[in-house]
């Protein structure tokens, strides 16, 4: 029996190999695909995903897809860990009350008015509030690339776009914590929501509290170590623990590893800690994004495409409509407000597909929404550099700068 056992757990392992060795040879094709199209790689990931996964004829390419969504969780702590590096809370402090009226404007106006359409389309309250909440991201890192492969990096407006995806972001994750633990129970009452609202407050409160006065001085007192095996070790050890206590607590372990992020930020290793983890940030990265692409079940395309397009459409109208009014309700001249509403109308991203999943893995929304928010995702991703290019374009021809502006690093003109 024993013996049996033991070649049976063998066999497993060969199979989970070849199952991962099956995801990186794809998934690098397919990022080089998406390189030498100059599309952004999540796109190729998906694919790859979609390519090698259960519902794609004429059968699956890999034979346990529950490894992959286990790495694909770990995937989620690292990615949001990563996006927590960027935002010290020195940083959070600076970011100017206009980018933060902004900020507030364009998440909570994109969420009411798709909650709204979805209701309107017949989608369920869950349904509607995961998309509509996907729909509300800005993503970061495709706007910053962007930015800066057209040399506007360095301009005052591309400033403004970038600090309102900071608060952005940290809004995002924390409605994605508030909606995983109503949803967790079903119940919708204004109490359930109220202990949720309150419970995620706490957490964030908490961590931000006692974690700035412990989690700075533990990772300096490794890092004086000088051994980056150790630092490294410690610094996983804090994002998969706050992780798992944002995960006990029935939050979202995307707002545990944010936060964990956030602190690791505010110590003096912080610069070392980003080189570390990035390039594990990067593989887990790539598996979350195949197994997005591998959950979607391309055959429900003719279903959810239409439903798709239009909540593209409403998230670009939302984002645009509450950025360009609320930057002119701060004073910004006209061409700052219009280029300010078409960045930030411009992708979704990995957040996006982070807030689809974490509905999915609460059992709360339907089949199609993974999917959808995935289809989402790839066309946004795909328009961004245009919508960018031609906003950036019309707010020069209404009011033309008397300075050039240039990416120190590329030096492009607009």
């Amino acid at each position: 029996m024993i013996e049996i056992t033991q070649d049976m757990a063998e066999i497993a392992a060969a199979q989970v190999i070849q199952d991962f060795a099956i995801i990186m040879v794809v998934a690098s094709v397919m990022a080089l695909v998406s390189y030498k199209l100059k599309q952004p790689m999540v796109i190729g990931y998906i694919a790859a995903g979609m390519i090698i996964g259960p519902h794609t004829p004429p059968f699956s390419l890999i034979l346990h897809p529950e490894i992959l969504n286990l790495l694909a969780e770990i995937g989620i702590v690292l990615l949001l860990f990563v996006v927590g590096l960027e935002y010290p809370i020195a940083k959070l402090r600076a970011v100017g009350k206009k980018a933060l009226v902004i900020a507030f404007a364009e998440a909570f106006g994109t969420f009411g008015i798709g909650i709204a359409v979805g209701q309107a389309m017949g989608m369920t309250l869950f349904d509607s509030m995961f998309i509509a909440l996907a729909i509300s991201v800005t993503s970061t890192v495709v706007l910053s690339q962007v930015m800066r492969e057209f040399g506007i990096a360095k301009t005052d407006t591309a400033s403004l776009i970038l600090g309102v995806t900071v608060i952005e972001d940290i809004i995002i994750v924390s409605t994605l914590a508030v909606l995983q633990s109503v949803a967790s129970t079903g119940n919708l009452t204004i109490v359930e929501i109220g202990t949720s609202v309150g419970l995620v407050l706490a957490f964030i409160g908490g961590a931000l509290f006692i974690g700035s006065k412990t989690v700075p001085k533990f990772v300096d007192m490794v890092g004086k170590t000088n051994h980056f095996d150790v630092l490294l070790v410690a610094i996983l050890g804090v994002a998969f623990g706050l992780a798992f206590i944002a995960n006990e607590l029935g939050i979202s372990v995307a707002a545990g590893a944010f936060f964990a992020g956030v602190l690791v930020a505010e110590s003096k290793g912080h610069a070392t800690a980003h080189v570390l983890t990035t390039p594990l940030k990067d593989m887990f990265a790539a598996l979350f994004f195949v197994s997005i692409g591998a959950l979607m079940d391309i055959s429900q395309l003719p279903l959810f495409i239409v439903p798709a397009l239009i909540f593209i459409a409403v998230s670009f109208a939302s984002k645009f409509a509450t950025v360009y009014l609320s930057a002119k309700s701060q004073g910004l001249d006209k061409k700052t407000a219009l280029q300010a509403a078409f960045g930030s109308s411009a992708s979704g991203g990995e957040l996006a597909l982070v807030t689809a999943k974490g509905g999915a893995d609460v059992g709360a929304t339907s089949g199609f929404v993974l999917p959808m928010v995935g289809a989402m995702t790839i066309i946004t991703s795909f328009l961004s550099p245009y919508v960018v290019k031609f906003g950036f374009k019309i707010g020069e021809r209404i009011a033309p700068s008397s300075e050039v502006k240039k990416d120190d690093k590329e030096g492009k003109e607009i």
